[in-house]
Formats: C-alpha cells, sequence, structure tokens
C-alpha cells in the first residue's frame, strides 16, 4: 500500500479525500499511479500536466516520474505558477 496525502483547497477540491492508502503491486511512478486511479486522481491530471503539483516521496522532493514502491508516504501540495506580481512564470 501507498499512502497518498493530498494538501492545499485547490487539489483537494478534485479528490475525494485528502488522505488514501492505494495498493500497489508493482514499482510504479507517481503519474501512473494517478493515471491507473482516475475515479480517486483523474482531476489531478491537469495539475500535473501543468506542473502545478509539489511532489514529496517519504519527505524528499520527488516528481511525476519517481518510482513508487510499498510502504510509502506520497504528498501531492498545490503550488501555484502565478508569480506575486500576477504574471505566469515562464513556461518550462
Amino acid at each position: 500500500m501507498v499512502s497518498v496525502q493530498v494538501f492545499g483547497q485547490v487539489l483537494q477540491t478534485v479528490v475525494e479525500e485528502s488522505e488514501m492508502e492505494v495498493p500497489v503491486m508493482a514499482p510504479t511512478t507517481v503519474k501512473q499511479l494517478v493515471e491507473q486511479h482516475p475515479a480517486q486522481f483523474g482531476g489531478l491530471l491537469p495539475y500535473l500536466a501543468s506542473r502545478e503539483i509539489l511532489i514529496t516521496i517519504n519527505k524528499k522532493i520527488g516528481s511525476e516520474d519517481s518510482p513508487i514502491g510499498d510502504g510509502d508516504v506520497v504528498k501531492l501540495s498545490f503550488q501555484s505558477r502565478i508569480s506575486y506580481d500576477g504574471n505566469r512564470d515562464i513556461p518550462t
């Protein structure tokens, strides 16, 4: 099982629960986990695509391509790409 915790009102509005246990049969990536559970995490895909989610795995910064496995704790936090002066950051 992987523990997934979702932080930030923006992300919490697109998922049913802010903390979930998800079964993982084989090593996978964060993005694959989200794609394999569309009922729970499907609303997060646009935020992953626009890189507006800060991902940590076991208290270390990760990415959508980071490997995860049984016993890991994945935290997904909203991070706006809007800068303080109201302009959009340079696209990557």
